[in-house]
């Protein structure tokens, strides 16, 4: 199984970032996650809010755990809100099933983990991870 390296999850950042900048998006953070929903990089913007890091990281580890992007998490809660209420109590706070984060996989198609950001809106903060995984030269999940 390949494996998410260090110079990837830089890579990811970069690309997220240079995106964010092209767009004109408010200051970001982004989290990037291995396959086990551990930290492998991140970074936050001058001006980014002391919260980024928390949310990114939350997007990120749901959708690594869950297999999914935040955005399908997001949708999947409105039908079962307390399963992901109890989801997000259970993990101490660490899973946010809002836009904002996607899987981050292989040519194959195995995750090697999740990329999630905060900063702008949901779409804004999806958009920019997205750009980031390809940018590395995976693909977005």
């Amino acid at each position: 199984m390949t494996t998410l390296t260090l110079f990837q999850a830089h890579q990811i950042i970069s690309g997220a970032l240079a995106a964010s900048k092209e767009a004109g998006y408010a200051p970001m953070g982004v989290a990037v996650l291995d396959e086990s929903g551990n930290l492998k990089a991140y970074a936050r913007e001058d001006g980014a809010s002391m919260f980024r890091f928390d949310v990114a990281q939350a997007k990120a580890w749901g959708a690594v755990g869950m297999g999914v992007s935040s955005r399908t998490l997001g949708e999947r809660a409105k039908g079962n809100p307390n399963f992901f209420v109890s989801l997000a109590a259970t993990s101490n706070g660490r899973f946010l099933p809002q836009t904002g984060a996607v899987l981050i996989k292989d040519a194959n198609g195995a995750v090697l983990g999740a990329v999630g950001a905060s900063g702008g809106s949901g779409d804004e903060d999806e958009a920019i991870c997205i750009a980031g995984v390809k940018a590395a030269g995976l693909l977005p999940g």
